[in-house]
């Protein structure tokens, strides 16, 4: 399984664009290239880099695309 690197904008609460960067194999060097796209990435801009362990890139597209539920807040967790 490999890590995916996306970067993601999301032009309505329903559309997302995916576009796929790049693949690694190790943790590491995913989260060292993460962090500094997300560096470069102007101040107030709706652009999200997010990085996806998954066994192939069709699986993590999936996986980001997935809506998933809000949890449901406790009385007490308010």
């Amino acid at each position: 399984m490999a890590y995916y690197v996306f970067k993601i904008t999301q032009p309505t609460p329903i559309v997302k664009n995916l576009d796929f960067q790049t693949s690694f194999e190790v943790f590491k060097e995913a989260k060292v290239y993460v962090r500094a796209q997300r560096a470069e990435l102007p101040v107030g801009t709706n652009i999200t880099v997010k990085m996806v362990h998954a066994a192939n890139q069709l699986q993590a597209e999936e996986m980001l695309l997935e809506t998933r539920e809000k949890p449901i807040l406790m009385e007490w967790e308010k």
